[in-house]
């Protein structure tokens, strides 16, 4: 089992950039699949990008292809998600999400969340 924490979220400028960091509880975090989700007021959680355990394959959402980095540090299990260029339609609550399904990635099914972390990006 594994228990996750976000931090690094805020108020950010339209162009800014944020970096949030997930930090994860759990001696083999390495085996899990990782992935990052948002959910603006009024809207369904979506995928943001996700990462594969076995190889470090990324996957992201269009929208955030070129601007937004998923990386991970297994040594101090923690995941991060690297944001530039952000734009107002970013602004939701971001989750960190684990699993140690690798298939994670496609299905977009996780065991495991995070709290959340606010991000708002203003105009």
């Amino acid at each position: 089992q594994v228990q996750l924490v976000e931090s690094g979220g805020g108020l950010v400028q339209a162009g800014g950039s944020l970096r949030l960091s997930c930090a994860a509880s759990g001696r083999t975090f390495s085996r899990y699949t990782v992935g990052w989700f948002r959910q603006a007021p009024g809207k369904e959680r979506e995928f943001v990008a996700a990462m594969k355990w076995t190889d470090s394959s990324t996957y992201y959402t269009d929208s955030v292809k070129g601007r937004f980095t998923i990386s991970r540090n297994n040594a101090k299990n923690t995941v991060y998600l690297q944001m530039n260029s952000l734009k107002p339609e970013d602004t939701a609550v971001y989750y960190c999400a684990a699993d140690t399904s690798p298939n994670a990635v496609v299905t977009r099914e996780f065991d495991y969340w995070g709290q959340g972390t606010q991000v708002t990006v203003s105009s």
